[in-house]
């Protein structure tokens, strides 16, 4: 049991590495920091895997009815 779980902490580990590394391979573009031009190809791929490996920042609405409105418990802390 202890081995599945070491290897699913693994993958999850690669996957954030590998994440890091499109983010730095974008950001020095992005920046004039590397020394050629990125392909479209490339600039697409990455962009589609970061889609995958990141939440999207869009905003979301939560609406209720009138009657029964939606109620929102903020909790802070760790007990």
């Amino acid at each position: 049991m202890a081995e599945r779980l070491r290897r699913k902490h693994q993958d999850e580990i690669r996957a954030k590495i590998q994440t890091s590394q499109l983010l730095n391979v974008l950001q020095n573009h992005a920046l004039g920091l590397d020394s050629g031009e990125l392909p479209a190809s490339r600039m697409k791929a990455a962009e589609v895997l970061l889609k995958k490996a990141l939440p999207d920042l869009s905003s979301t609405e939560l609406t209720g009815d009138s009657e029964a409105p939606v109620t929102i418990k903020v909790i802070t802390g760790i007990k």
